[in-house]
C-alpha cells in the first residue's frame, strides 16, 4: 500500500515528466491505455497507481529507465531494471558486441560512450585522431565531449571550432534538459567556458549535416579532415547500464578524409 506522502511525492513527479515532454493528460492516457480522468485523479494524489500502472505511463512518457526505477522507489515499489556492472560476466555477448562494432567502423573513428559522454571503448582509428592530447584528459573517466572541445584536447586543431564546437554543448545542454540530471548540467556548464562564444549569425552549410573540419595530428601535417557524427544506441535495453551506453561514429564527409584516415590507422 503506498503511504499519503509517497503517492504525492509519485503524482508530483509524473506531473513534472509530463509537463517536460509537453504532453497533454489526453494524450499521455491514450499512449497508456487508460483515460484521462484516470491521469488527472494520479496528478492530483487522488488515485493511488500500482507499479505497471507506474511502468506504463513512464513508458509513454519515454521516461530513461534509471528514472524510471526512482517514480517506481518514489511510489514504494522495489526497482524492476537491473544495473548491470559492464565488466558483469552477464553483459559478456553486450562487450562483444561494442567491440565488434568499433572494429567495423576500422579504419574510421568510433567510441562508445555512458549517459554522461564518458569513454568506454574506443578503435584504434579514434587513438590515432586524438594522438598528442594532453595525458590529463586520457586519465580515466575519459570525458569524449571534454576532451573534443578542452584547449589541450581537440580543440586546437578544429578548424570550425566557433560554430561545430555549440553543437556539442546544445546537445549536452538539451540531454540535461531532457532528462534532469545535475551532472550533465555541469559539464555543458564547464563546456560552454571552454569554447569561443557563439556566433551572431547562423552559418550557411553545404550538405546534410554540419561537419567537424579537422586538422590531422602531428606537427608537420597540414591536412584536413572533414567528418560527420552519427549516434546510436541499443533499442528496447532493459538494464540501466545497457540502456545508456551511445556509440559515436565519425565518418569521411569525402573521398580525401577517407583516404586520410586510413593512412593514420597504419602509422
Amino acid at each position: 500500500m503506498i503511504s499519503e506522502s509517497a503517492g504525492a511525492g509519485l503524482a508530483g513527479a509524473l506531473r513534472q515528466w509530463r509537463v517536460r515532454r509537453r504532453v497533454s493528460q489526453l494524450e499521455l492516457a491514450v499512449r497508456a491505455g487508460t483515460t484521462q480522468r484516470h491521469v488527472s485523479f494520479i496528478e492530483n494524489g487522488r488515485s493511488v497507481p500500482g507499479r505497471s500502472m507506474i511502468i506504463r505511463l513512464a513508458e509513454s512518457l519515454e521516461v530513461p529507465i534509471r528514472e524510471r526505477n526512482e517514480l517506481l522507489l518514489t511510489a514504494g515499489f522495489a526497482p524492476v531494471y537491473p544495473r548491470t556492472p559492464l565488466d558483469d560476466p552477464r553483459l559478456a555477448p553486450i562487450r562483444t558486441a561494442l567491440e565488434q562494432i568499433l572494429r567495423g567502423h576500422l579504419p574510421y573513428p568510433a567510441v562508445a560512450v555512458d549517459r554522461y559522454g564518458d569513454l568506454v571503448s574506443a578503435n584504434a582509428a579514434f587513438d590515432a585522431l586524438i594522438a598528442g592530447v594532453a595525458p590529463h584528459l586520457l586519465v580515466p573517466p575519459v570525458s569524449v565531449p571534454r576532451l573534443l572541445l578542452h584547449p589541450q584536447g581537440l580543440a586546437p586543431r578544429i578548424v570550425n571550432l566557433d560554430t561545430w564546437a555549440w553543437h556539442v554543448v546544445d546537445h549536452v545542454r538539451a540531454e540535461s534538459v531532457r532528462n534532469p540530471d545535475d551532472r550533465l548540467r555541469r559539464l555543458a556548464d564547464e563546456l560552454t567556458g571552454l569554447v569561443p562564444p557563439r556566433p551572431r549569425e547562423t552559418p550557411h552549410h553545404v550538405g546534410f549535416a554540419v561537419p567537424l573540419r579537422l586538422r590531422a595530428p602531428g606537427p608537420d601535417d597540414s591536412r584536413e579532415l572533414t567528418l560527420v557524427t552519427t549516434l546510436t544506441h541499443f533499442g528496447t535495453a532493459t538494464d540501466v547500464t545497457v540502456a545508456e551506453l551511445r556509440l559515436e561514429a565519425f565518418l569521411p564527409a569525402d573521398e580525401a578524409t577517407a583516404a586520410l584516415l586510413a593512412e593514420l590507422l597504419t602509422r
